[in-house]
């Protein structure tokens, strides 16, 4: 009777083995849950004037030659927090306004950038996505001045100046290109870049540390496909940043990095706290389950011997 009894006693896996597999699938289960749940956060959007946008009316070009201009990959503000940093304050922020962002979001930039150096950046073109090439996109016309107006509204009293510029080429600190198709410009008598007398490409405000580019097409991706234009791009940047290399790309205009679901609300602080402390309470009672009392009790007989049967 003996000999049954310690084979039904006898563990089919050892402790080591079930702790380790155990804690492979918890490990490998919380690797998955905090990748699906940053995923959005860091997937490229297609398309639209963002500095990860690799279309024509995108900035990535721009992000990439500041990373081989200045040997750093410029950073991107993917919260508030970081755009109201002191961090921050040293960088000068390129904001690309494209024509189906957030007013909502601009106005809360402006705000948390007050008395920091930030450069706003117009949209000019309509454009739709090509089926053909992902990521791609077609330029049909220009937006109308009014859509336009309404972006540069929020940011400055001015409007666009209306009728188009003669304006052939723009004189960027010294270097002459070639001024881009229906030329985008505003009224000013201290242009920062000017498009003939008393009008501006690229203006400063006067109580803020803000400029306005009022048109794209001098720094955005297709522009950088002109070697000109490209070099001009640096000497604008160069013009407006507090510190050499201090450039910071935003991207909470686009709604990247601003997306809060339960999924970030565990594993963020303030709740950070909780899920830690219940994780550490789930632990506690898995190591407790791990040890017995006594040893495991054998199976009993589905039909017992003798009397006990009758």
């Amino acid at each position: 009777m003996s000999a049954p009894a310690a084979e039904g006693a006898q563990e089919p896996f050892s402790r080591k083995t079930l702790f380790w597999g155990i804690f492979a699938s918890l490990l490998a289960a919380a690797g998955f849950f905090l990748l699906s749940t940053y995923a959005p956060d860091f997937r490229q959007p297609e398309g639209g004037g963002t500095p990860l946008s690799k279309d024509g009316s995108g900035y990535a070009g721009l992000v990439e030659w500041l990373k081989l201009a200045n040997g750093q990959s410029p950073p991107m503000a993917r919260s508030e927090e970081a755009l109201s940093s002191g961090l921050a304050s040293r960088f000068l922020l390129i904001v690309t306004i494209a024509p189906n962002s957030d007013p909502a979001a601009l106005a809360r930039i402006i705000k948390l950038r007050s008395g920091k150096a930030t450069l706003f950046v117009l949209p000019k073109w309509i454009t739709l996505p090509q089926q053909a090439h992902e990521g791609w996109e077609m330029k049909l016309e220009r937006l109308p001045d009014t859509v336009v107006n309404d972006w540069l509204g929020s940011i400055t009293k001015a409007k666009l100046g209306e009728g188009d510029s003669t304006i052939k080429q723009l004189d960027v600190e010294g270097r002459t290109v070639a001024a881009p198709d229906e030329l985008q410009w505003v009224a000013d008598d201290h242009p920062l870049i000017a498009a003939g007398t008393g009008r501006a490409v690229l203006s400063e405000l006067d109580k803020e540390p803000f400029y306005i580019l009022t048109d794209p097409d001098l720094i955005n991706n297709a522009a950088l496909k002109d070697p000109q234009k490209a070099a001009a791009a640096l000497d604008i940047i160069a013009m407006l940043e507090p510190g050499k290399g201090a450039v910071m790309f935003d991207l909470t205009l686009h709604g990247i990095g601003q997306k809060y679901d339960l999924a970030k609300l565990l594993v963020e602080p303030p709740f950070l706290a909780l899920t830690l402390s219940v994780l550490a309470a789930a632990a506690l009672a898995f190591l407790h389950g791990l040890g017995r009392l006594g040893p495991p009790r054998t199976e009993a007989r589905a039909i017992a011997f003798g009397k006990r049967a009758l």
